[in-house]
C-alpha cells in the first residue's frame, strides 16, 4: 500500500533513489531479447489473472475512500475496476506481448555514393515517469507499454487508486522477476504525497527523460508548466461530433449516442454535437431525442431550443467545457464550413468526427481540421491505442513534437542512426 511522508527531504531523497534505480535498470532492459520481454509480459498477465480478488478488495477500499472524499461520478467510474475491466487488463498486456518488438527495428535504410550505408534503428526513448490519477489500470497500461519498448518507467499514482495500483504494481513485479529482470524496469513510487510529484518534475536529477500525465485539467496543467523534461499529454478532451446534411439518420443516432454515452468520463467522449442547419428539421430532433432518452442533458444554441424546447440554453462556456458527464452541448452549423469554423474555435485537438455520405465534406473536414485523431462515420470513443490496434496506450498527446494521438509502443521509442563504411575518410 502507498503511504503519507510527512518529510520533504526524505521524499526528495527517496525519489533521487527510485530515478538512480531506473536509470541503472535502462541499459540491461535496452538489450533485453523480444523473448525476454515476451515472457515478462505473459508472467505479468498472469499475474493478474490469479490476483483478480486481491486486485479487487484494493479496489473497493479506493472506491470507499474516494466516494468518502466527495469524487465524482466521472472520477469514481476512472477508478472503479470490476472483473470486465481486469479483464481487459489482462488481455491488454497480452496484446502488448504479441506486438512486434519495436528495438531495433530498421525504420529507414540508404547508401551514400561514396559507399556508406546507413540506417535509422528505433531505441528506447529512456526512463519515463507517468503521474495519474483515479486510474489504476493505467499502472498495467503504462508500465506494460513503455516495458515492452524498452524503458523503464516510474508510476506515480494518486492516492485516490492507491492501493489498486500497487496490488496491480505487485503483478507486474512479479512478471520481472520470473523473466530475471531488474525489478526497477517498473517502480511505483510507495509515497503519496504532491512533493514526489514535485521532484518528478524536477526530472530526478537528470534520470528521467520524458513525463506523461494522466489525470484532470489541474494535474496536466501544472505537469505542462513546471514540468522540466519533455511532456506527452493533452490538456483536454473536448471532442466534436458532426452530422453533415449528407449523413444517413440513423447512423448518426447510433453514433451521437454512443459518442456521448458509452463512457462519458473518458477523453473521448463527444462533448459537443454540431448538426448542419439544413437537415435540422429532418435530423435534430431524431438524434436530441435519443440523447435524452439515454440519460443525456443537452444544452443548446438559440437555434436549438427553437427546434427543441427541451433544451437548457447553453452559454459562453459550454462550447469549452469538457463535461466528463451526460451533458452535450449542440448547436447548427452552416455545414462542413460552419462546423470547421466551431471546431478551430473552440477544440482542444483531441479528437473530432464527421458523419457524413459526401465525400467532398470528408475530405474538407480531414483537410482542414488540424487534431490528433480525425474519424468518419465512427464514434469519438474509438479515440484510444488499444481500439487502434497498439494493444493498448499511455496517453493520448495533442502536441506536434514526436508523439501525437494515441502513444503506444512505436511512440514510446526514440532512434539512432547506424553507418556501416569499408575504410571511407572525408575529404
Amino acid at each position: 500500500m502507498l503511504k503519507a511522508i510527512d518529510d520533504t527531504a526524505a521524499i526528495a531523497a527517496l525519489m533521487a533513489e527510485i530515478g538512480r534505480a531506473a536509470r541503472a535498470a535502462a541499459r540491461p532492459l535496452a538489450i533485453a531479447s523480444a523473448e525476454r520481454k515476451h515472457a515478462a509480459l505473459i508472467a505479468m498477465a498472469d499475474a493478474i489473472r490469479r490476483s483478480e480478488q486481491t486486485i479487487l478488495d484494493a479496489n473497493a477500499i479506493d472506491m470507499a475512500n474516494g466516494a468518502e472524499s466527495g469524487l465524482s461520478p466521472a472520477s469514481l467510474d476512472r477508478l472503479n475496476l470490476d472483473a470486465g475491466r481486469i479483464r481487459g487488463m489482462v488481455d491488454g498486456i497480452r496484446e502488448i506481448a504479441e506486438l512486434k518488438d519495436p528495438v531495433g527495428e530498421v525504420i529507414a535504410a540508404w547508401d551514400r555514393p561514396n559507399g556508406l550505408h546507413i540506417e535509422r534503428v528505433r531505441t528506447p526513448l529512456g526512463v519515463i515517469g507517468v503521474i495519474f490519477e483515479s486510474r489504476p489500470n493505467v499502472t498495467a497500461d503504462a508500465g506494460a507499454l513503455c516495458f515492452k519498448a524498452g524503458n523503464p518507467v516510474i508510476l506515480r499514482a494518486g492516492s485516490d487508486s492507491a492501493n489498486s495500483s500497487a496490488a496491480i504494481h505487485a503483478c507486474l513485479v512479479e512478471g520481472l522477476r520470473a523473466a530475471k529482470l531488474p525489478e526497477a524496469a517498473i517502480q511505483l513510487v510507495p509515497v503519496t504525497d504532491r512533493a514526489a510529484v514535485g521532484e518528478m518534475l524536477k526530472g530526478l536529477d537528470g534520470n528521467l527523460d520524458v513525463i506523461v500525465p494522466r489525470g484532470g485539467k489541474s494535474l496536466v496543467g501544472r505537469v505542462q508548466a513546471e514540468a522540466r523534461v519533455p511532456v506527452f499529454a493533452h490538456l483536454e478532451g473536448i471532442c466534436h461530433l458532426y452530422i453533415d446534411r449528407s449523413a444517413k439518420l440513423d447512423m448518426a443516432i447510433k453514433i451521437a449516442v454512443n459518442a456521448k454515452m458509452r463512457r462519458t468520463g473518458v477523453c473521448g467522449s463527444a462533448e459537443t454535437l454540431l448538426v448542419d442547419r439544413a437537415v435540422a428539421a429532418t435530423h435534430l430532433a431524431p438524434i436530441l431525442d435519443a440523447l435524452a432518452k439515454a440519460g443525456c442533458t443537452v444544452r443548446g444554441d438559440a437555434a436549438v431550443v427553437a427546434q427543441w424546447p427541451q433544451a437548457v440554453p447553453a452559454v459562453e462556456a459550454d462550447w469549452s467545457t469538457e463535461y466528463l458527464d451526460a451533458i452535450i452541448s449542440v448547436a447548427l452549423v452552416a455545414g462542413v464550413a460552419g462546423a470547421i469554423e466551431h471546431i478551430e474555435c473552440y477544440s482542444s485537438h483531441h479528437t473530432e468526427a464527421i458523419v457524413a455520405e459526401d465525400i467532398a465534406a470528408v475530405d474538407r473536414f480531414f483537410a482542414e481540421i488540424d487534431s490528433a485523431i480525425l474519424l468518419h462515420n465512427a464514434s469519438t470513443q474509438f479515440a484510444d491505442g488499444g481500439e487502434f490496434g497498439m494493444g493498448a496506450e499511455i496517453g493520448i498527446a495533442t502536441g506536434k513534437m514526436h508523439a501525437r494521438g494515441p502513444v503506444g509502443v512505436e511512440q514510446l521509442t526514440s532512434f539512432k542512426y547506424r553507418v556501416h563504411g569499408s575504410g571511407q575518410v572525408r575529404a
